[in-house]
This record gives C-alpha cells, sequence and structure tokens, in this order.
C-alpha cells in the first residue's frame, strides 16, 4: 500500500510525462487526417484539448511535489519543447497550449514539501478524470487502427505507429488504475524492460521510415539501432538475465536519446530532410529519457 507522500508523488509523476504524450498523440492524428475526416479531426482535437486542461492542473499541482530527478531528467520537457511546438503549430495550423509548457519550465522540487489530504483529494479526482479521457482516446485510436485497416480511412501514420500509441495509452490506463487502490502496477523488471524496449525499437524503425532516402547516414544509424532493441528483446528478460539485459538496454538508450537529441535540434534548425514534424522529435527524445530514469532507478 501506497503512502500519501507515494501516491502523491507518484501520481504527479506519471500525469505530467504521459498527459503530455497522450495530447501529443492527439495532436498527431488530428494533422495527420485528411480534410475528410472532419469528424474524427475534431474527436481528435476535443481530446487534444481536454488532455492540455488537464496538464495545466497537474502542474499547478505538482510545482514542488514532485521529485528532483524527474524534473532533472527532461522527460517533462526538454529544452526543445517549446520550440518545437511553436514551429509545428505554425506549419500545421493545429492549437497547441504553450503557457503550459513555459509553466512546466518553472517547476521545482522541494524535499519539504507537505503532502496534505487536501492535495491527496485532488490528485485523485486528477487520475480519474485522466482515467475518463484515457478511454476516450483508446476508443479512437482503436477506431483508427480499424478504419486504416480495412481501407475506410487515409491517414499518414503508419499502422505500427498508431498500435504503437494505443499501447502506451494502455499502459498509462494500467499504471493510474493501480495507483488509485493506491497500489503499483503488477509489472516485473523485464515487463517494464520488453515494454520500453520495443518502443525504443520502434522509434528507430518510425525515424528510418520518416527521413528522406537521402538522409542515407542518418538512416543507418536508426536502422542499426532498431537492430540493437531487436536483438535485446530476442534475448527474453528473466530473472536469470535480467542485470545483463538492463546493463544492455541502459547502453542502448543512451545511445539512442544521443540519436534523438541531434535529430531534434536538426528538425529545429531545418538541417535534416524528412516529413517528421519537431514535435515528434522532442516527443521521442522524452520517452528516451523517462525510460532512461526507469533504468537508472532499476540499476540503483
Amino acid at each position: 500500500m501506497l503512502t500519501r507522500k507515494e501516491f502523491i508523488q507518484i501520481s504527479l509523476e506519471t500525469n505530467l510525462f504521459f498527459q503530455r504524450i497522450m495530447k501529443e498523440h492527439l495532436f498527431f492524428i488530428q494533422t495527420s487526417l485528411p480534410s475528410i475526416n472532419e469528424s474524427e479531426i475534431d474527436e481528435a482535437n476535443i481530446l487534444k484539448k481536454s488532455f492540455e486542461a488537464l496538464l495545466a492542473e497537474t502542474v499547478i499541482f505538482g510545482n514542488c511535489a514532485v521529485r528532483n530527478e524527474v524534473l532533472q531528467s527532461n522527460e517533462i520537457v526538454t529544452p526543445f519543447t517549446l520550440r518545437a511546438e511553436q514551429i509545428s503549430s505554425k506549419l500545421t495550423g493545429a492549437s497547441l497550449n504553450m503557457e503550459i509548457t513555459e509553466a512546466e519550465y518553472d517547476l521545482r522540487s522541494d524535499p519539504n514539501f507537505n503532502y496534505t489530504e487536501w492535495l491527496e483529494e485532488k490528485i485523485c479526482n486528477i487520475n480519474m478524470r485522466s482515467i475518463n479521457l484515457l478511454e476516450e482516446v483508446i476508443n479512437l485510436k482503436k477506431k483508427l487502427l480499424k478504419s486504416q485497416l480495412e481501407c475506410k480511412i487515409f491517414t499518414t501514420l503508419y499502422p505500427l505507429l498508431i498500435e504503437h500509441i494505443l499501447r502506451e495509452a494502455e499502459l498509462y490506463m494500467e499504471t493510474l488504475k493501480s495507483l488509485q487502490n493506491r497500489k503499483l502496477p503488477d509489472r516485473t523488471k523485464c515487463d517494464d524492460l520488453n515494454f520500453w524496449n520495443q518502443i525504443m525499437e520502434e522509434h528507430a524503425e518510425f525515424i528510418d521510415g520518416l527521413l528522406d532516402p537521402t538522409e542515407e547516414e542518418l538512416k543507418e544509424t536508426a536502422e542499426e539501432l532498431a537492430e540493437t532493441f531487436e536483438k535485446i528483446l530476442e534475448e527474453k528478460c528473466n530473472k536469470n538475465n535480467e542485470k545483463e539485459i538492463l546493463n544492455k538496454s541502459l547502453k542502448a538508450t543512451e545511445n539512442i536519446r544521443a540519436f534523438k537529441k541531434a535529430g531534434t535540434e536538426g528538425l529545429l534548425a531545418c538541417k535534416i530532410r524528412s516529413i517528421i514534424i519537431p514535435l515528434l522529435g522532442d516527443h521521442v527524445l522524452r520517452e528516451a529519457n523517462h525510460y532512461l530514469r526507469i533504468l537508472k532507478e532499476m540499476k540503483n
């Protein structure tokens, strides 16, 4: 059973990371559909704004309450997030609430913070509202995937990418439901290693597929990174090889994080030929930062 402090802290850190991830998924869906799919575009936009409203609230409650290592990991925002939002919104015409990002840059940690019963109730409410919104988001992603696979809809998102963002939403849902019962999700280290290694592998594959054919060096690096994570997954993590898998995952994630960081900088400077929107570069960089923190915590 989690203590009040643990419940509040883990809930806030989970929501600060995943609420942004979810609202960006909805931004990517919204901007990947042709105008004929007006109802789906509107649905994604409404859900995106709902998650933005929730995130704005979470940021207020999160100030001073979250751990410093989470803030320092750059998983909530990176130095590139605001610029990536500005460019991506301008290029697509789709709105993004950038005041939230500015507020997130000001987040601080306070080891003497008072985790009150009142705050516990507020966070419990935020978790519940996130769960309710997530149900709608998961349904939208499933609906889009089904329509795409039945050739009833066109989107510039790969089917695997929709499956990928669906899995992330389901992990977030599982985490929130456990937290509402004052428990951590019933997941082993191997479960988390397998989940995030697959996410990292697919990121490398997506990047490879979205780069211009002339970007041969970058494509080759992306392919090598994907193969590295694929090989780690093939080793089938278990109690006996868990430590070895952890060390390999840590090294591979440090490498892909460096690749994503350089890629995001290149996209923002318009120095990379691709069909990757800058916010997607920053988005996958944050996920690598998140996984890297998890790996370091596992190692310690």
